[in-house]
């Protein structure tokens, strides 16, 4: 069960990790659209590059998970994302953060100690 958690933090640390850098990479790209302009402006951007590296990576660790644990067990860990997001928005984008969104994240980490028994 440990390999579980373990294995559920790492892919939750990269997804969460992936959403950061792609908040970071569309902050300095054109204005969003689907036409030329921004289409281009994705190519030398490196923040957005790496965010699908770390979405690629945590879905591969994904679908090592599914394969090997009952779905019942490795679905509800993928929580553990929401309190990696949560904390990142605090460190890197100075994002406050109220009781109520502590009490949340007390209950996810609460719900995965459960699941993971």
């Amino acid at each position: 069960m440990w390999k579980l958690i373990i294995l559920s933090v790492v892919q939750s640390a990269l997804l969460a990790g992936g959403q950061v850098f792609l908040k970071f990479g569309l902050s300095k790209l054109a204005p969003f659209g689907f036409n030329r302009a921004f289409l281009w402006s994705l190519l030398p951007n490196w923040q957005f590059a790496l965010s699908g590296l770390l979405f690629g990576g945590s879905t591969m660790l994904w679908m090592y998970i599914v394969k090997r644990y009952p779905l019942s067990m490795a679905y509800p860990m993928i929580s553990l994302s929401y309190v990696f997001a949560l904390l990142s928005a605090m460190v890197f984008f100075h994002e406050s953060v109220n009781g109520m969104k502590w009490i949340g994240v007390a209950l996810i980490m609460l719900g995965c100690f459960f699941i993971a028994r």
